[in-house]
């Protein structure tokens, strides 16, 4: 059989296009040749950025996972300690009995997106709901009479270090206010909610401001039934511990 030029030209250079093919892609490829590049995973922040102690801002108005008013948890000593950037003047309005603080319940008052409240705003405000300036360097609510027995609640700042200066209220801007209460405490749990969320809403109404639940979550009607049906549950077992015998 005599060579076809017109045939096996085509055919030659055809073979020899997939031998090239073959060798292309054949070869051994350096690393991420050919792979899309993959970026490394974002860590997931673990900061809460949404308005309990635990959580507050720090003194540009940032949320940070650090405590932002004065700190009331118990110390080594097992009472309630005040801890600060400096130990505020100690006075007897206010001030806590020595005893241990099973639970702490917290709402906050916090400025509408973009705004802050101001310190006489804020002073204005809880003489008009009745608290006092004292101990801390904060506010409180007591019962009449009975001073000596602590305060029903407290309204502390939310930026660190959570007291008010009062000598300088003018410099003092804050994006909220706590309000919170430690229980055991002069009255009954439930008694003293009742005092405080009144409380908390007369003052978001003063200062044109938000009532937010412990979570910082706008306080609903369902979470208000929620933390009453649990302080009435609270009530109710501290009852039956002072009647049990050897109490």
């Amino acid at each position: 059989m005599g060579w076809n030029a017109a045939v096996g030209v085509p055919l030659l250079l055809a073979g020899l296009v997939v031998l090239a093919l073959i060798y292309w892609f054949g070869r051994p490829q350096r690393p991420g040749q050919g792979e899309r590049r993959q970026q490394p995973p974002r860590e997931r922040d673990a900061t809460r950025i949404e308005p309990t102690l635990g959580e507050g801002f720090d003194e540009q108005g940032n949320a940070t996972p650090e405590q932002g008013e004065l700190d009331v948890s118990l110390g080594e000593t097992g009472v309630a300690e005040p801890v600060g950037r400096s130990a505020p003047p100690r006075s007897s309005v206010g001030a806590r009995p020595q005893q241990s603080i099973e639970r702490i319940v917290t709402l906050y008052v916090a400025a509408r997106a973009g705004d802050q409240l101001n310190g006489a705003d804020i002073v204005v405000a809880a003489e008009k709901a009745g608290l006092q300036f004292g101990d801390m360097g904060i506010f409180h609510r007591l019962v009449l009479g009975k001073k000596a027995d602590g305060p029903v609640f407290s309204m502390a700042n939310m930026v660190k270090p959570g007291t008010f200066d009062m000598a300088r209220l003018d410099a003092v801007a804050t994006p909220g206010i706590s309000l919170f209460m430690t229980l055991p405490g002069p009255l009954p749990a439930l008694d003293a909610w009742e005092m405080m969320l009144p409380t908390a809403q007369r003052l978001a109404e003063l200062l044109g401001a938000q009532v937010l639940d412990e979570d910082r979550n706008a306080l609903g009607r369902q979470r208000i039934a929620h933390v009453r049906d649990e302080l009435r549950a609270w009530d109710r077992e501290q009852e039956r511990m002072q009647i049990r015998p050897g109490r």
